[in-house]
Formats: structure tokens, sequence, C-alpha cells
């Protein structure tokens, strides 16, 4: 198991580079966090604003929509049927994908919390944060490409799953109607978690809404899993 797992991460590593779509999202946030906190200052302005902000629309978009693209092609181009055949089980190849995806997400992660001014044990509470939603964020895009039969169907289900999860709480800094919708996902309350660093307080309603959340994702998941790789 651990040598299958290996191979797929060795194999998707070499792939990613050459996959300008898939780079691309792994970097575009680190390096706007690294422009924007060093270029901008805005008076009264909340402390790690643009590391906050860039940070929540990296965990909506950078995990989800590359794996979700990922199992998507691997399904398209039938390479899960060789690695079958190849005796490399279907949860292998999940977790291969999943720790190759959360490993590149976390190191961008550590990016964006040192530009941000992020040090000592605000950094590691940050880095705890993103871990959680990165987490999230692959099981979702794992479950949207389980689901999608080839890449566009895959990039039809992303494209507004990513803009929710991602702009939702930037949105609602400035209408309370949005905001009112968006603390019922899990992006916005690791939002409001990441503005109150400081005392790292998770209040019980966002405990309970980041449990449901996670709770359904999961359940989503197991269920298309099953349902898929049964048949494959």
């Amino acid at each position: 198991m651990i040598n299958h797992i290996k191979a797929i991460l060795w194999k998707q590593l070499k792939d990613s580079l050459k996959n300008k779509t898939v780079l691309i999202q792994f970097l575009m946030f680190p390096v706007m966090t690294i422009i924007m906190e060093n270029s901008i200052s805005i008076p009264d302005m909340s402390e790690h604003f643009f590391a906050n902000l860039f940070a929540i629309m990296y965990v909506g978009m950078a995990p989800l929509t590359s794996i979700a693209s990922i199992i998507s092609e691997e399904k398209e181009k039938n390479t899960l049927r060789v690695l079958q055949m190849s005796n490399v089980k279907s949860f292998e190849y999940l977790i291969g994908n999943a720790v190759y995806i959360l490993f590149i997400c976390m190191l961008g992660s550590l990016v964006i919390g040192l530009s941000g001014g992020y040090i000592g044990q605000e950094l590691l509470y940050f880095m705890l944060v993103m871990l959680v939603g990165h987490t999230i964020s692959i099981v979702v895009g794992a479950t949207i490409g389980v689901i999608s039969k080839n890449q566009m169907m895959a990039t039809s289900i992303t494209v507004p799953v990513m803009m929710i999860f991602s702009f939702l709480p930037m949105l609602s800094n400035f209408n309370d109607s949005i905001r009112n919708v968006a603390k019922y996902i899990f992006s916005e309350q690791l939002y409001l978690v990441l503005n109150n660093i400081k005392q790292i307080e998770i209040t019980t309603e966002s405990g309970i809404i980041l449990g449901i959340n996670f709770l359904i994702i999961i359940i989503a998941f197991i269920i298309n899993y099953k349902k898929v790789f049964s048949n494959s």
C-alpha cells in the first residue's frame, strides 16, 4: 500500500510540473499575498488583512479544483482501470492524490502566513486552520472528481462551488445579507477564526457549522465513492 501511494505521489508531482493549470492554482494566491502585503497599505486596515483574505480564497480554490481536475482526467483517460489492473486500489489512489495536494497546499499556506506577518504561535494556529480548510476542500474536490464523467463535467461543477467557497467570505465583509448566508459554509467560519487568531477562539456556532459541513461532505464522498468505484 505504501509503495503504491508513493508511486502515485511521484506521478502526480511530475504531472503537475507539466500541467500549467494545476500549477497556477498552487502558486497564484501565495504570490498575490506577497505582492499585496508588500505594496498596499490602507489606513485602519486590520492586521493580516490580505493574508487572511487570500488564505481563504486559496482554501476554497486550489485543493478543490486540483483534485477534481486530476481525478476526472484520470477517469476520462481510463487510467484508473490501468491502475486497478496493476493491483492499485481506488482508495490508495485517492489517498496518494490527497496527500500530495495537501502537502503542496500547506507549503503555499506557509508562504501566505509568513508574507502576512504571522510568526511563532500565531503562525502555528494559522497553519492548523489552513490544514482543516484544505482537508475539507480536498474531500469536496474528490467528490466532484468521482461523480464527474470527464474534465468538462468536473469544471462545470467545480466553478460555481469554488466561487461560493472562495468569494462569499470576502463579499460578506461588505454585505449583511451575504454574511447571513455565508456563515453556513466552512470557509466563512474559518475566515472568522483567522480574523480572531490572537484568541484562537471557536464559538459554539462555528463549531457546529464546521462539524455539519464536514459531516455532509464526508457522507457525500463516501456514498459517491462506493457507487462509482464499486462499478469500476
